[in-house]
């Protein structure tokens, strides 16, 4: 059983981008991008350190606005086509333009107007900053984010390395994007450990977490997200592929569900940890035993957590029941 329709939440445009995608447009462009794939033609890594700089090396292809439509429609197709209904993807303006606010409107524009035109699925946009570029390329992102707030783009979040900087380093940046009315989420309590996801809620004040999957090893934590009424985007494949656990039935998806936390299911970058949004559910429900009652919770929990209009999520409400 593969339920459908999916509300995927936990998305970033770049990592969802097929090898077979990067290595056409580095041929077109004539870019020698070997040392980012493996002698099967999947990208390469040993670590999460070597997984950032692929996914970093692998940008390089994208240079223009019309390469991130391809790209953008691509990854859309795909989506749709594993059942996704409505997504929520992560932008980031250091790739699109340089944080250049007058180039970031074009790559939006043509990302806006590419997302548009794929049948079958809703896209909004979360600007991202990346937290190992440090905290004042942050704050630029954040006025890209600010200054195109509304409509398509709803929310802004941080990717990248937790061992980079601390959660204050970056409350300027979350500030700014909450005063346009933006949505927030952060990456915490995937390798930072529970502590990360303590500071993110203590400074950066999301109302999602991006894995947060470490809160499980603290049961203050875990009693605080149940009672906060955080929402997890947790992604067990991506967890299970960067060695967080070392199989998916290690995964604490179901202890934190269990203990009152809100959680979502997603892919994060998807051909890098050889997932599908099929895989994960088939895979929650060979070990968990996760059901067609479980899947449309969480699903539920999406909807309701989606960074988007009342309209939209009212019918995104509606197409979930049974």
């Amino acid at each position: 059983m593969s339920f459908s329709p999916k509300i995927e939440l936990h998305l970033h445009l770049e990592g969802a981008a097929p090898p077979d995608f990067v290595r056409r447009l580095a041929s077109e462009k004539g870019m020698n991008l070997s040392r980012v794939f493996d002698e099967r033609g999947s990208y390469t890594y040993r670590d999460f350190e070597g997984f950032l700089q692929t996914y970093e090396a692998a940008t390089q292809v994208l240079k223009t606005p019309e390469d991130y439509a391809r790209l953008t429609r691509e990854v859309l197709e795909r989506s749709r086509d594993e059942g996704v209904i409505y997504t929520e993807i992560f932008l980031s303006p250091d790739f699109c333009g340089g944080r250049d606010l007058s180039a970031w409107r074009e790559y939006l524009a043509a990302i806006e107007e590419a997302a548009g035109a794929v049948e079958g699925i809703e896209m909004r946009g979360i600007v991202t900053c990346i937290r190992h570029f440090g905290a004042d390329k942050a704050r630029e992102t954040a006025r890209c984010a600010a200054e195109t707030a509304g409509g398509f783009v709803t929310g802004f979040g941080m990717g990248g390395n937790e061992a980079r900087g601390t959660a204050r380093d970056f409350v300027w940046a979350f500030d700014c994007a909450r005063e346009a009315g933006l949505g927030l989420t952060s990456h915490a309590g995937e390798f930072g450990g529970p502590a990360s996801v303590r500071d993110t809620l203590d400074h950066l004040r999301v109302s999602r977490v991006g894995h947060g999957v470490r809160a499980a090893e603290d049961p203050t934590l875990v009693e605080r997200l149940a009672r906060e009424g955080v929402v997890l985007e947790i992604c067990p494949g991506s967890n299970v592929a960067l060695g967080l656990y070392a199989k998916i039935d290690a995964h604490p998806i179901e202890f934190l569900m269990a203990e009152g936390i809100d959680v979502t299911v997603s892919t994060d970058d998807p051909p890098f940890f050889h997932t599908t949004m099929r895989s994960e559910y088939d895979a929650l429900e060979r070990v968990f035993g996760w059901d067609e009652d479980r899947f449309r919770v969480i699903n539920q929990t999406a909807a309701r957590a989606a960074f988007c209009d009342a309209a939209t999520r009212e019918d995104l409400l509606k197409r979930l029941e049974p």
